[in-house]
């Protein structure tokens, strides 16, 4: 009957019951009817010739009826697969069919018929069977065989998904199981797959280009997975992507692209060592082809990567290659200004670069100066708008760097660049000019001061020196705002307090220009403060400090001075004197220099203060006296009383004090 019934459906059906019916008849080893040696070959022909017939019966079900119902017949070709399926599922149930059975005689078979029905919905769903169905160290074994057919398939099967399955299952066979690793490195498995695939992206040129990057990406992570050492593997795939980008137009397809990201992060999450990916010959080249937004988004996945492994980038041949990688973030590529991007996403570009170069490091100097040499010159062609976000880290580092230097207790000579404090300082001198042209000349400032207080623990004198005056000339040229000059000169005390590397005459220089700039500043409060904050640069609580007790008592008369301005101003101005928060300020400077010995300081002095904070409150001419000032000034009497309770040594110096 089932070779006289030709209808296909009926056949189909017929035949699907005879393989039914027949299953526990087989003469497969084990069975009831199991006779001599050829018995299984008989079973495997009997059930290779129903799949043969079911097969062509199947085929021919789109050439019944005219073409208008060919929807309809695909549909149902698409539910009945399953009937032709079900015989290669039997025949790998078969007991007794063993490699070279299934080698020499099945698979053989099964791919005749694969190859020669010519329907690319059957050869599809067939190759997917085949490799579902049979075990995987067969497929190990007949990769050739298996992978031969793919490249004979016709040009509108989906070739990527039949061989992206494949290489899974391969993959997790040998992740599965290490000791069959040897196995794939006999058989060649990573060539043979990796010409297969140049071989089906070459004669299916019709594929789209999304397709080839999802056969690549599978490639890499069959590579990664199976041959985790062999960096030269993923560098061939990686080559093999960088010739299929180069040999069409410019990559536009938002999928092929996404593809392309796929293949670059895969070795990425694979190693422990970022950066060994990087080294790959290919892997900037396969970088090129994206685009600036994918490039920049690529690059902020490496960066991502490397600080969530915590990896330090340690030699300035990798800080090279990794640099030379992430450049969408670093420069305009293409001559394309960054204007276009919205201000949050440049800035959180930016800071990822920046904690980027935090993360570089060496105890060798020598290596180290030269990793800061080299992120340098590749910041320098980041633009004015970058170099703000860029040089601070890099300058800190740099800083570091000579804070180990003279924590070593010497200078390391190398053999290009000396590592001495003093090299480092020109560099860092050279590196913060380009960034007060930019201009941003508050954060210029503050990186002179930092590179002066470090100058200062090297005890060199000349060098700090330099940069205080770089420091003042931003100050004079480049400061104009108000608020800014005030922060400025703050700063620029607080520093100058700190270091104790200046002789007299250098000295005496730097502390005359900060005091002026302090008197000349708009307000009459920002005056008054920065001058008695000035009181700290000729009394410093240090072994070493410079202890002038005049000079430290003229700048806070000065400043009384200019408090008392300021509230002249502002009975003139508003017909009330104000607060009296500058005088009580005054009053605890002269209480610091009182309390740490300046004989200049006497006690008549602050009860003179005292009362004359007590009749500018009383001469508010609203006749209130509890203003917001109150608390401060009630704090300090409260201090000074618990200073004069506790006795000793500090408790005699407030005897003389009324309070």
């Amino acid at each position: 009957m089932c070779r006289g019934v030709q209808h296909p459906i009926r056949g189909l059906f017929l035949r699907s019951y005879l393989a039914q019916v027949s299953r526990d008849k087989l003469p497969e080893i084990g069975s009831d009817y199991q006779g001599d040696a050829n018995t299984v070959m008989d079973a495997v022909e009997f059930v290779l010739q129903n799949f043969t017939e079911m097969n062509k019966l199947w085929v021919r079900i789109q050439h019944q009826g005219p073409g208008t119902v060919r929807e309809k017949q695909e549909k149902e070709r698409n539910e009945l697969r399953d009937l032709v399926g079900k015989n290669l599922h039997v025949l790998g149930q078969i007991e007794g069919v063993h490699l070279e059975m299934y080698k020499e005689t099945v698979l053989p078979r099964i791919l005749e018929q694969v190859v020669n029905c010519k329907d690319d919905f059957a050869q599809y769903y067939l190759m997917e069977c085949i490799i579902q169905v049979f075990p995987d160290e067969y497929h190990l074994q007949t990769l050739e065989t298996l992978l031969a057919a793919c490249t004979q398939l016709m040009p509108t099967v989906d070739t990527k998904i039949v061989l992206t399955q494949l290489m899974d299952r391969l993959s997790n066979y040998a992740v599965s199981s290490p000791d069959v690793l040897h196995e794939f490195l006999q058989v060649e498995a990573f060539a043979k797959l990796n010409n297969a695939i140049g071989k089906v992206i070459d004669t299916q040129i019709e594929m789209p280009i999304v397709g080839a990057m999802t056969l690549f990406v599978s490639l890499l992570t069959f590579a990664l997975r199976v041959h985790p050492d062999r960096l030269d593997y993923v560098d061939q795939v990686l080559g093999a992507c960088v010739v299929k980008l180069s040999s069409g137009p410019k990559l536009e397809d938002a999928r092929a692209m996404k593809q392309v990201v796929a293949l670059l992060s895969a070795p990425l999450e694979k190693y422990n060592d970022k950066v060994t990916a990087l080294t790959l010959s290919n892997y900037p080249r396969v970088m090129d082809h994206l685009d600036d937004g994918t490039n920049k988004v690529m690059a902020m996945l490496i960066i991502q990567s490397i600080m969530k492994n915590n990896s330090c980038i340690s030699t300035a041949d990798k800080v090279e290659v990794l640099f030379e990688v992430i450049k969408g973030l670093i420069k305009d590529l293409d001559g394309n200004a960054t204007e276009e991007l919205e201000e949050e996403d440049f800035q959180e570009e930016q800071n990822s670069v920046a904690r980027l170069i935090n993360m570089l490091d060496n105890e060798e100097p020598e290596e180290m100066l030269k990793i800061i040499c080299v992120v340098r010159k590749h910041l320098m062609t980041g633009g004015t708008r970058r170099l703000p976000f860029t040089i601070p880290p890099l300058i800190f580092s740099a800083l570091r760097l000579v804070r180990q230097l003279e924590s070593q207790g010497g200078d390391i000579t190398g053999e290009d660049l000396p590592a001495t404090p003093r090299n480092i300082f020109q560099i860092l001198n050279q590196t913060i000019e380009v960034l007060s042209s930019v201009p941003c000349p508050e954060l210029a400032l503050r990186l002179y001061l930092q590179c002066a207080e470090a100058a200062s623990d090297c005890d060199l004198e000349p060098v700090a020196y330099e940069f205080f005056t770089q420091a003042f000339i931003l100050y004079e040229e480049e400061i104009a705002d108000s608020e800014a000059q005030v922060t400025a000169i703050h700063l620029i005390v607080g520093t100058l307090q700190r270091i104790n590397v200046f002789g007299v005459e250098n000295r005496d220089t730097l502390t005359h220009k900060a005091t002026g700039y302090s008197a000349r500043l708009l307000k009459k409060p920002d005056q008054c403060r920065a001058v008695y904050a000035c009181s700290h640069l000729f009394w410093v609580d240090d072994l070493d400090g410079i202890k002038d007790g005049e000079r430290a008592l003229l700048c806070l008369r000065r400043a009384l001075r200019i408090a008392n301005a300021a509230q002249q101003m502002a009975n003139a101005t508003r017909g009330s004197s104000g607060p009296v928060t500058l005088f009580v300020e005054i009053l605890n400077k002269y209480i610091y220099v009182y309390e740490k010995g300046n004989p200049h300081i006497t006690p008549s002095d602050i009860q003179s203060l005292i009362e004359l904070i007590n009749t500018e409150m009383q001469s508010d001419n609203n006749g209130n006296t509890r203003t917001h000032s109150d608390p401060f000034f009630t704090s300090t009497l409260r201090y000074m009383r618990f200073q004069k309770q506790k006795g000793g040594l500090m408790g005699d110096k407030y005897e003389l004090i009324k309070l």
